[in-house]
């Protein structure tokens, strides 16, 4: 199979497909970007709340955040609204660019502060990557300042090196909104977020349109934007979830892009003229979460068992193909300090002595909850075959975006199929959704917590975590990074890696400039097309 990554690499072999491809398909539109998706997981379109994939595709391009990178930069922090930043001892200083909301209202340090404190006094599952390097409701206003009108500074806590803090800062939760328009749609102290979960006010290239949840969702060009018009004057997300219908709807050229496919349908486009996959490495995992406040789930030896129950090359080759490879330790295997994978391979019979020595011989009874959109349920579907050879009688319960977040939230499950990101493209990074639960108690509610929603105390883990984040020798930063890959698997762990993950997008031909952001963080605003006439 055929996987780009790097967007001049694309453009190259589009340009070379468009020459050979047949014009049979009848075209979209010349400067309308029509994009085949799941709508599902797109709840609120507030960025100091939603963190769903899908959504944060629409906030990259509804919203400007001070700093960005790009896998294609090699990760290197540049400035979006930020122009120039200065690091000193103490704290980060920004200077802003001139720029405009699309309401018309300048973007001033102002607007920064306003909207990094609305992340943290809103609290929501959004602020979790800011608060566990010290930020919060209580202390933000004391650690974030406008210069000046073009002058923003924030300080560095003991918890955080400045490093981190720029990645932090680069995520669509520190989008900066238009303060002057929020505040007039303020309603009983909610900064503005009944409002803000359904419309945009960000300085970014487009400007939202029309929402239908799980349906359609309309961007026109921002004429305000910095950075210039775009080429695409309207782009379009169609709610396309079942996977065959959007592979004819691409063949068809009724829509341009498709990133919602099954990878049997992702491998019908593999050096098909007409077509690119861009595989895109997330840095993040598919995850088989096990709820620890079950009374089974909450033994190591029966977690064990579980971890030895589940093919993982298998399912790697017959269901993921081009969405992931099998991956137990929470790090990508190519990255700087991955260790190598536990030997956690399908081994039935050992799990079967595991569970009786834990005390469940005969196996027992569970539910595993997911998300109905690809590759999920397909992965839920070999995990039931797989665990039924042990003994584990698996029902599955499939549900929309609402429903099983939610669920996962309030720890209503067995087990879940959660995916994540990593918090930055390090090893420190990628280890930080799973080492991280300074609360375990229900009275924390740390819904936004990604171990918390297990119930699982890992105290060590974390203490190790946050000692590691406080480090500023980066040699021994990544040495403690290591240390926590070995005691994160010693510790046999709730929250449990099973793939590395990755987003296949095709691209039609006709598209110039598509290069997928591993946070979905991905700017259509470069994107051209050629004539499908």
């Amino acid at each position: 199979m055929k996987h780009v990554s790097k967007a001049l690499l694309i453009g190259a072999a589009l340009a070379a497909m468009t020459a050979m491809a047949p014009a049979t398909f009848a075209a979209t539109p010349n400067d309308q970007l029509i994009i085949g998706t799941s709508l599902a997981q797109v709840l609120s379109l507030d960025p100091q709340q939603g963190t769903e994939v899908k959504t944060q595709e629409i906030l990259a391009n509804t919203y400007d955040r001070l700093v960005s990178w790009s896998e294609a930069d090699g990760n290197a922090i540049k400035g979006e609204l930020a122009e120039s930043w200065d690091i000193d001892d103490t704290g980060i200083t920004f200077h802003l660019r001139d720029a405009t909301f699309a309401s018309g209202n300048p973007v001033t340090a102002a607007d920064v502060v306003f909207s990094l404190t609305r992340l943290l006094k809103l609290d929501q599952s959004a602020a979790a990557g800011f608060k566990t390097f010290g930020y919060n409701g209580d202390t933000i206003e004391s650690l974030v300042s406008a210069v000046d009108d073009k002058t923003f500074r924030i300080e560095l806590t003991d918890a955080v090196t400045a490093q981190s803090l720029l990645y932090r800062l680069s995520n669509g939760v520190a989008s900066v909104v238009d303060s002057v328009e929020v505040q007039k749609h303020v309603v009983n102290n909610d900064y503005g977020n009944e409002w803000l979960r359904t419309n945009t006010a960000g300085s970014g290239p487009y400007v939202l349109s029309r929402w239908t949840p799980n349906d359609i969702v309309i961007l026109e060009a921002n004429a305000q934007f910095w950075g210039g018009e775009p080429a695409m004057r309207r782009v379009v997300f169609r709610h396309a979830p079942e996977s065959q219908a959007a592979r004819l709807m691409l063949e068809r050229g009724d829509i341009d892009i498709a990133n919602a496919l099954t990878a049997p349908d992702v491998r019908t486009f593999d050096g098909k003229d007409g077509f690119a996959i861009d595989q895109v490495k997330t840095g993040g995992f598919y995850v088989l979460a096990m709820n620890a406040g079950h009374e089974a789930l909450a033994n190591p030896l029966v977690r064990e068992a579980i971890a030895y129950s589940i093919d993982y090359q298998g399912i790697a080759e017959t269901v993921l193909g081009p969405y992931g490879r099998a991956r137990n330790v929470p790090v990508p295997e190519d990255w700087e300090g991955a260790i190598a994978n536990p030997d956690w391979s399908f081994q039935p019979e050992k799990a079967k002595e595991l569970l009786s020595e834990a005390g469940y011989p005969d196996g027992f009874a569970l539910t595993i909850k997911t998300i109905a959109q690809a590759p999920r349920v397909d992965l839920a579907t070999a995990i039931q075959a797989n665990l039924a050879e042990v003994g584990i009688d698996v029902s599955i319960q499939q549900g929309n975006g609402a429903d099983i977040v939610a669920a996962h939230r309030a720890r209503d499950f067995d087990l879940l199929l959660p995916q994540n990101g990593a918090a930055e493209p390090t090893a420190l990074g990628a280890l930080d959704n799973f080492t991280n639960n300074p609360d375990n108690s229900l009275e924390a509610n740390n819904a936004g917590n990604f171990v918390w929603r297990s119930a699982w105390d890992i105290t060590e883990l974390n203490s190790l975590r946050a000692a590691a984040n406080q480090e500023r020798d980066p040699a021994k930063r990544l040495e403690m990074a290591v240390e926590l890959q070995e005691k994160f698997i010693a510790a046999v762990p709730a929250v449990l890696p099973m793939f590395e993950r990755f987003e296949p997008v095709v691209v039609s031909a006709r598209v110039q400039g598509y290069d997928g952001h591993p946070w979905s963080l991905t700017r259509l605003d470069q994107i051209t097309k050629t004539d499908g006439n």
